[in-house]
């Protein structure tokens, strides 16, 4: 009896579990070749990031490099720091950086700043000439055919705070809006020892976080820091002298607030590692990582794979009816807007304008999962109103608050379109995931049956009058053909062929073979089998 009553409570335990509802919580996949992080919001997939574990991370990465060449026309310069392709250094990515307009600045009592020289980019090449070292960081990862973006502005991040080696400025992010936390945070930056030369910033994520946070945040930074430098007077150049951390161990230093409900991941060494992160970061919260052990498979169960699968279509549909259209270019990203089956007769400009609302919510949305960057261009329903086009302008403004990507947004435009550009780190999603159709070399599309019926009979018409130049007396000639190809030839165009030999006095026959490409044909002669080109 006692044994039914632990299995019932047990029973009862597991159910509870399963059907407490969690406002916000990360799901983690660790796999061999990849890891996987959702993050979710009610149910529903807000940001999703990929990490194959056979790619070295590079972005935020910290590298000993040896400037190869200079060039004064791009106002740039070329640095080894290790790989195929060298990486980009522009000339204003090598003079210090103002903090002014990324954060609030906080001055500390008795703090006389050293005044950092002016350097104007007449001086790179005497400062920094081919075959000098140089420590840079890596801000964007090769994409396509570029290699990857560098700068000297050096920044290491923490869990509160991001520690500047080479700056000594001290700020607040200035999206802590509060002005009573402002002041606090101010008078605890302003008391940090840092060594001379050395500055921080406070990350939005430390507010309303007590002192003793701060003081154990920056002692750890200090610590990497030192390590760095170890690396930098002993290392071979090039070499890379500090790894920005796995995607798990970004998601806990990120992503772990207070919001927050649970981290449930399905590997335990992926699982320990997380609880030992977050055990340094508080003991208390160490309970929010749950280790999952269900059979099914964790994305599975929790419906991200589905909501993964819909989300990277070309096609996304809006809970109103109407959809979007994403397209990624080399040049830019366009995204139409279309009411779809949103359709009402009495108050169409309602429609349009609820459609368009929705759609701006669920665009900076696609934004962050498919980690769009680069130039966007958006095609919104037309709407007559000026106050309806800057509803729709602030619901996008609101939406890319959360984005952790820099945004530059244009109102709409006098043609209806919205233009932005969001900051890219690396390679779209898309990019990291898919590669071109091997068939239709990225194209999207194939030749219809129709045009290749028609450049067929072109090439037959080609070749045979080829051969009669030749004297030869009724060439026979043999057209090897994808199979659906092949019956369009006989089902729909057997009397224009026929009509051909008759005009051209050649015979032909035709082959099909599944193994070409639907484009593919080749025209040999029937007798000796040569290729006729």
């Amino acid at each position: 009896m006692e044994v039914i009553k632990q299995i019932v409570r047990k029973t009862e335990e597991l159910l509870a579990r399963r059907s407490k509802k969690f406002n916000k919580e990360i799901i983690v996949n660790a796999e061999a070749l990849e890891n996987r992080v959702a993050i979710m919001e009610n149910g529903q997939l807000e940001e999703f990031t990929i990490e194959r574990t056979t790619e070295k991370q590079i972005v935020a990465s910290i590298f000993k490099g040896k400037i190869k060449n200079l060039e004064p026309g791009l106002k740039a310069a070329f640095v080894d720091i290790g790989f195929e392709k060298n990486a980009f250094l522009h000339y204003w990515d090598i003079i210090p950086e103002a903090l002014d307009q990324r954060v609030d600045l906080v001055e500390v009592p008795g703090q006389d700043r050293q005044k950092q020289k002016k350097i104007s980019q007449n001086d790179i090449p005497r400062l920094y000439p081919p075959g000098s070292e140089i420590i840079v960081q890596v801000v964007k990862g090769p994409i396509g055919t570029k290699g990857p973006r560098i700068t000297t502005n050096v920044s290491i991040p923490g869990r509160y705070l991001v520690l500047m080696p080479y700056n000594d400025a001290r700020g607040i992010s200035r999206k802590i809006d509060n002005d009573k936390e402002r002041r606090r945070l101010k008078d605890i930056v302003a008391h940090l020892k840092l060594p001379a030369g050395m500055g921080i910033i406070v990350r939005t994520v430390g507010e309303n976080q007590k002192k003793r946070y701060f003081i154990r945040d920056l002692e750890i930074l200090l610590q990497t820091w030192r390590e760095v430098e170890k690396k930098i007077k002993e290392g071979p150049m090039p070499s890379c002298v500090f790894q920005e951390p796995s995607l798990i161990e970004r998601t806990v230093r990120d992503f772990l607030t207070e919001e927050i409900d649970r981290i449930l991941v399905d590997s335990e060494p992926a699982y320990e590692k997380i609880r030992d992160m977050i055990g340094q970061i508080s003991r208390l919260s160490r309970g929010r990582a749950q280790l999952y052990t269900e059979p099914t498979p964790i994305f599975t169960r929790f419906n991200v794979e589905k909501q993964i699968e819909n989300a990277f279509r070309r096609q996304v549909w809006l809970k109103s009816g109407g959809y979007i259209c994403i397209d990624e270019t080399e040049a830019l990203i366009s995204i139409d807007v279309n009411t779809g089956r949103h359709k009402s007769q009495k108050d169409l400009e309602t429609t349009i304008v609820q459609t368009n609302l929705e759609a701006a919510e669920e665009i900076c949305r696609q934004m962050r999962l498919r980690n769009l960057g680069g130039l966007l261009v958006i095609d919104f329903i037309d709407m007559r109103g000026r106050n309806d086009q800057q509803k729709v302008l602030n619901r996008v403004r609101d939406g890319v608050k959360r984005d952790k990507a820099k945004t530059r947004i244009l109102p709409i435009s006098q043609l209806g379109l919205m233009e932005m550009t969001r900051q890219r780190h690396s390679e779209s999603m898309a990019s990291a995931v898919y590669e071109d159709c091997p068939y239709c070399k990225g194209k999207g599309m194939v030749k219809s049956a129709l045009s290749m019926s028609v450049e067929i009979q072109r090439k037959i018409s080609e070749v045979l009058r080829r051969l009669k130049e030749n004297k030869q007396e009724q060439p026979h000639i043999r057209i090897y053909v994808h199979p659906e190809v092949l019956n369009r030839l006989r089902t729909e165009d057997e009397a224009l062929l026929i009509e051909l030999e008759k005009k051209l006095a050649g015979k032909l026959s035709f082959r099909a073979d599944p193994t070409f490409h639907f484009e593919q044909f080749k025209v040999t002669d029937a007798i000796s089998g040569a290729d006729l080109g």
